[in-house]
């Protein structure tokens, strides 16, 4: 934050003006996060292979997107209304993802519990409501 006339503000880029040496350094810090927190996720994507893990990986890229947009904006290559419009969009597809990975975990898990109780050569549910044998 600096101080300015009317009070506190938060730090923000300037187009094409100079920008404030903290919102730099806070800017290059929020890139290596979002850069090491996205390379993890993609190690953990590789490792699972499945659908939620894409779709969380996906979500914390906006984080990197996000970042990114605030250095085109730092330069003057984004105007101030795109600037805004992308870094919401960006929100409403890092939201999106998150609850799209939990829909998807869900629907998994509940597939993998119905298949426990089916014969794995034939795919028949089995009786498994402890009544008697015949």
């Amino acid at each position: 934050m600096q101080l300015s006339p009317s009070g506190w503000t938060l730090l923000h880029a300037g187009h094409g003006g100079s920008a404030d040496p903290a919102f730099l350094a806070l800017l290059a810090l929020a890139g290596l996060g979002s850069a090491v927190v996205l390379g993890l996720a993609l190690a953990a994507l590789v490792r699972r292979r499945s659908r939620s893990y894409l779709l969380v990986t996906l979500a914390l890229a906006t984080l990197l997107a996000r970042t990114a947009v605030a250095v085109l904006s730092l330069t003057g290559s984004v105007a101030e209304g795109s600037h805004h419009l992308l870094e919401h969009g960006l929100d409403a597809a890092m939201a999106a993802l998150v609850v799209a990975a939990v829909l998807d975990a869900r629907s998994v898990r509940q597939s993998a519990r119905s298949d426990d109780s089916r014969d794995p050569r034939t795919g028949v549910p089995t009786d498994d409501g402890g009544g008697e044998e015949r």
